[in-house]
This record gives structure tokens, sequence and C-alpha cells, in this order.
């Protein structure tokens, strides 16, 4: 009877055990369920804080507004300020309807004159598509070459005293490496197909001919700019020997000159000028893997053969 009784307990307290182990299995995948669960929400959270997911940081409102969009840094393809980007936030802004005006706010020393371009004739495609909504640039910082190209598309241009506004010229730069190959003894041998294949090779004598092409090439483009900023600027311009040189001018002084038209911020110009003083922003915003996508492309694409560029691109900076 004895040996039962301790038979009974024994599987009691086994029982219990078991239980017990069961139990803390359970609590323990509950917690790292939870702990994951938790990991997740705070991954998601921060990648949307930090652009991951990009996009447009559009903000809903019931009223009427005013439509911002930013055109920040060099204008480039592969740049947040590239023309697919500024053109679809452009577009969006101007088919809500709750839209007032639109202002572009303008940050940057410039960039590609086609990105500049395809930008500066959507502003004027859209004005004239939607005569009722005027859009006026705003310039921080700067407003220079290619960021004044778009700007000139503008119904008006608002300007801080300080900000830098114009070099309206056009650049293309390089380097020589001449010298220093005959120094270090490195002999350079280019094979090509085409008398000019070889044209502005950085390790080659500088060709008068090529000069000459080079020459005339960026004054052609450069007369297309100036072509563009009078037809946008009209009878305000006040045209000197100086406005279409390539000089940079104060936001105060660019007034005088017809460059710009009045001091004003986002807020002021929205505000009494436009008359909403609520603001959307409909700029593009690229997400962290849009941008690493885009700087691997670029990487890989420099890499391959057939890539390399002998001299930078033309350029309105």
């Amino acid at each position: 009877m004895s040996e039962q009784n301790n038979n009974w307990e024994r599987g009691i307290l086994e029982k219990l055990a078991m239980s017990a182990i069961q139990e803390q299995r359970r609590a323990r995948h509950w917690s790292i369920f939870f702990k994951v669960l938790t990991f997740g929400y705070l991954f998601v959270l921060l990648f949307l804080v930090m652009g991951w997911m990009g996009g447009k940081a559009e903000t809903a409102l019931g009223g009427k507004h005013t439509a911002l969009v930013e055109m920040d840094g060099v204008i480039a393809s592969n740049s947040a300020a590239s023309a697919d980007n500024i053109i679809s936030s452009l577009q969006d802004a101007f088919k809500d309807k709750k839209t007032q005006g639109v202002i572009l706010r303008i940050n940057s020393p410039g960039g590609s004159p086609v990105q500049a371009g395809y930008i500066n004739d959507e502003i004027r495609r859209l004005r004239a598509k939607y005569p009722k909504i005027p859009l006026y640039v705003v310039v921080e910082d700067m407003c220079a070459s290619g960021g004044y190209y778009v700007a000139a598309a503008a119904d008006k241009i608002f300007v801080n005293k300080a900000s830098m506004v114009g070099s309206i010229g056009v650049l293309m730069d390089g380097f020589g490496f001449t010298g220093a190959m005959e120094k270090l003894g490195v002999e350079r041998r280019l094979m090509t197909a085409g008398e000019n294949k070889g044209f502005m090779d950085p390790f080659l004598p500088l060709n008068p001919r090529h000069r000459e092409f080079v020459k005339q090439m960026l004054d052609e483009i450069h007369q297309q700019f100036i072509a563009v900023v009078k037809q946008g600027r009209g009878k305000r311009l006040k045209e000197t020997a100086d406005t279409f040189s390539g000089l940079i001018w104060t936001g105060q002084k660019s007034i005088e000159l017809g460059l710009a038209d009045e001091m004003g911020s986002v807020e002021s110009v929205a505000r009494d000028v436009i008359k909403a003083e609520d603001i959307v922003d409909f700029t593009t915003r690229e997400g962290i893997a849009d941008r690493l996508a885009k700087r691997f492309g670029a990487g890989v694409a420099s890499a391959l053969p057939g890539f390399s560029s002998q001299v930078n691109g033309v350029s309105l900076r």
C-alpha cells in the first residue's frame, strides 16, 4: 500500500513538474512573439520617419490651401531635384482641386540644362492649362544657373535680401594630366574609330579644334538659356552688360535687375499673395531604398567598360 502511495505521489509530482515546464515554454514563446512584434513595429515606424518608403509628404486638409513643391540640391537625373520628381510633384499640386496657388521653393546651385529645361517647359504648360492657379518661386539660399533656368518660368520670383540669384551661364569642366604623365613616364594608348572619338580626352594635349567646337556648343546652350530668361521675365528684366555673363547677385540686387520681383518667404507668399495660409507639401520624397539603389546602380555603371566619362558633362552651374 505504501509503495502504491509513493508511485501515486511521484506521478502527481511529475505531472506538476511537466505542467510547470510547459507553462514556462508557453510564456517564453509569447514573450518572444511580443518582442518580435514590438521590434517590427518600431522598425516600420523608424523607416517611415527616415523616408524608407519615400512618396509624398502630403498633409490632408479639409479646406483650400497653398501647394508647396521643394527643389533642393543639384538638378540631375539621379538626384532628388530630377525633372521626374519635380514634374510629378508639380502635376499633383496643380491637379488638386483645393490648390489656390503653387509655391516652388528653390535652393539649388544648378545642374543639368536638359533636366532644368524639362522642368521649365512643364511649368509653362501647367500655367497654361491651369490659368487660375498661379505659380510662384520662393528662393532660399541660392537659385543659380539651372535653378534660375527653372525659376524664370514662374509668375513671380520671391527672394530673401541675402539670397544668391543668377549665374546665367554654361560650363564644361575637366582636367588635363599630360604633364604629370610625362614626369611619371606613363604612355597613353588610346585607339579609336572616328577622328574625334577621343574628344576632350584628359590624358591627351587639348586639340585646338576640339576647344573651338566646345566653345560653339556652350555658346549655343548659353543662347538657349538667355532666350528662356527673356521669355520668362519679359519687360521686368533690366538687361545690362553683366546680366548674362555668369555673375551672381544678392536677392536685393536681383530685384533691382529685374531677375526677381519681391522679398518674400513661403509663409508670407501663402498668406499675403495666394491668400491661403494652409500649406500642403506635394514634394516627391525619395526613400533611403531609392537613394541606395541609384547610388549602387551608378557605381556599377561607372565600373563597366564603356561607361567611364572622360570629362564632366555640360552644366548650368
